[in-house]
Parts: C-alpha cells; structure tokens; sequence
C-alpha cells in the first residue's frame, strides 16, 4: 500500500490475535525507523527488541502495567532517547566525512558547535546568558542550554522515528500501539539503562483483533488546529 493508505489504516490496537508476524517484518520497519529525519543526525536513540521468545519479555509486560496491547502481543519494541550518544555518533560520523568531500562548515559544526551545545554541563548557565542576549539584537535559537533541553531534542528525534516503525508496519498490514503508560524506572532497569537515558514509548506488534480497536476513529474539527496564516 501506498504512504496514504498505511496512515489511514494505522490505528492504536489494544488486542491482538495470535497470528505470528514474522521477524523479517520488525526488522524492516526498525530499518525504517533508522532513516528518519533526527536532529543534526546524531541518532542518539535505541531499540530494544523483544520478540514473544525473548527472556525478559514477561518483565517488560508488567512493567506496561500489564496492559492487553502488551500481554498479547508478537513482539514489543521499546524506544530510547540517549542523549549520551552524541559523543561516539559524532565521532563515527567525522569519520565518515573523511572518506567524502564534505564541506568545511561540516566539519566547524561537528567539531565545533555541537561539542558546545552537548558537552560542556558546567556551561549551561552561560549558554543561557549568551543565548538570550543574542536573543535581544536577532532572531536565534535559545536552546539547547541544559541537559532536559539535550533530552528533550533526544525525545523529538526518537519519536519520528517510533513513527516511521509504526506506519512499516502498517504498510505490511500488521498493527501497533504506541505506549506511554509505563513504568520508565522498572523499564530501565530491565534494560540496565544510563540515568539520562528516557524511554519514549513501548510499541506493541500484532494482528489486530476486532475488540482491539475503541470504536471509530475521532479527530477534533481540523479547523480547531490547523490556522493557515
């Protein structure tokens, strides 16, 4: 099916049947999810994987509160934002430049500018001074100054991401629920987590069972959130 198609059929399932969804499946859509748009390319996400096999998978189905669109499920893939990948990212992808005529200004931003935005804690005050006085003569990006405003960009990029995941599925005529309602400390901890890693969603795999779905589909009046200015 076309892009159209697999956005209009994607729905939050809740109950799946047992029919089995092949492995060759989630590892197409991971592939998907790892060609979606992030911020300055740094990937600073994971996933985790869990297959209706996997040892540790009763664990993580308590730790989404047992919830049906975990406990039926094919597989479960839990995505991380890691903000404390940027380092090695960066790194590999200087590497990568070397081996192509990339423009010297790529090489100032990785080099330069991203080591000041993502290292560097004890600056975050002064970030934030800079940041809004130069806020004051031209328009500028305030952030990122902190580490929650690092987190936060990690979370953005790892979302886009989970949504590509989400529509691969679709498109081979499977179903998922994206999971918020989590238990995050039980969910790093299973996954030996660092602290500033965050878990952005657990998204279950599966055949959609007709008492998997709320009812209809309900969008607010498109006119109540799109303003054409």
């Amino acid at each position: 099916m076309d892009l159209f198609e697999a956005i209009q059929r994607r729905r939050s399932v809740r109950k799946y049947t047992n029919q089995i969804v092949p492995n060759e499946i989630i590892d197409a859509a991971i592939d998907a999810a790892l060609l979606a748009p992030n911020s300055s390319n740094l990937q600073t996400w994971e996933f985790f994987w869990f297959d209706s096999q996997s040892s540790k998978r009763d664990e993580l189905v308590k730790a989404c509160l047992d919830q049906n669109a975990a406990r039926t499920s094919q597989h479960l893939l839990v995505v991380v934002a890691n903000p404390s990948l940027w380092k090695k990212h960066k790194s590999y992808l200087i590497e990568q430049f070397n081996k192509s005529s990339t423009p010297a200004i790529v090489y100032s931003y990785y080099n330069k500018l991203i080591p000041m935005l993502y290292g560097y804690c004890w600056l975050a005050p002064l970030r934030w001074i800079l940041f809004n006085i130069l806020g004051l003569f031209r328009p500028t990006t305030r952030k990122p100054w902190s580490r929650r405003d690092i987190a936060e960009i990690s979370i953005k990029s790892s979302a886009l991401a989970a949504e590509n995941f989400m529509l691969a599925i679709s498109a081979k005529g499977f179903d998922t629920c994206p999971m918020e309602g989590i238990d995050e400390h039980r969910i790093k901890k299973i996954l030996k987590l660092k602290r500033s890693a965050r878990v952005t969603m657990v998204i279950s795999v599966g055949q959609r069972d007709p008492k998997g779905l709320w009812g209809e589909r309900v969008r607010v009046p498109r006119d109540w959130v799109v303003k054409k200015i």
